[in-house]
């Protein structure tokens, strides 16, 4: 059996969800797997993000996000409202704002202090219902998904823009 792995890189910009359409990405590490028939996963290696499977939207509201997007977007702002205040949720906690306090590089989780940047509750709770990977078939050396089957990755995270990471691992003959 072969395992083939690679990172893609993306920037969120927070504000909002930021929804990534890496349909391309995967294809294109299957194809340089070079391998056939087996399976490829798609993981998050963040607690606000996840990857899902989901169809292809021709139709873009005004921030650009698909249709299918804004409608994930609303369902789960009925079910998880955004994070807006402290106490809205418990989490975070007193003792989780002094750990990350702690950290080397604290001032790019609490900038100046601000402890506003670590409301990101609904983010983690949207993250934990949609999943943080997802598994393919690798069929004939291609993604084994219909014409209209994409595959996305999303930062639920709206404190601040990230650097995310999504690997792909693919395994198989």
């Amino acid at each position: 059996m072969t395992i083939y792995k690679e990172q893609i890189n993306l920037k969120s910009h927070g504000k909002t969800p930021t929804f990534f359409n890496i349909t391309d990405s995967v294809k294109e590490v299957i194809q340089k797997s070079k391998i056939q028939g087996g399976i490829c996963v798609v993981i998050s290696s963040h607690t606000t993000c996840s990857v899902f499977f989901e169809e292809f939207v021709h139709d873009y509201n005004e921030n650009g996000n698909e249709f299918l997007q804004t409608d994930l977007n609303n369902v789960l702002q009925k079910i998880i409202p955004d994070n807006i205040a402290e106490g809205q949720y418990n989490y975070p906690g007193e003792k989780h704002y002094e750990a990350v306090a702690s950290w080397p590089n604290a001032e790019s989780y609490l900038p100046n202090g601000d402890r506003s940047a670590l409301l990101n509750c609904d983010a983690h709770l949207k993250s934990t219902l949609l999943g943080s990977s997802e598994i393919f078939e690798v069929d004939e050396g291609k993604l084994g998904v219909g014409t209209t089957g994409y595959i996305y990755f999303v930062d639920f995270d709206r404190t601040r823009p990230r650097d995310r990471k999504c690997k792909i691992i693919v395994l198989g003959e």
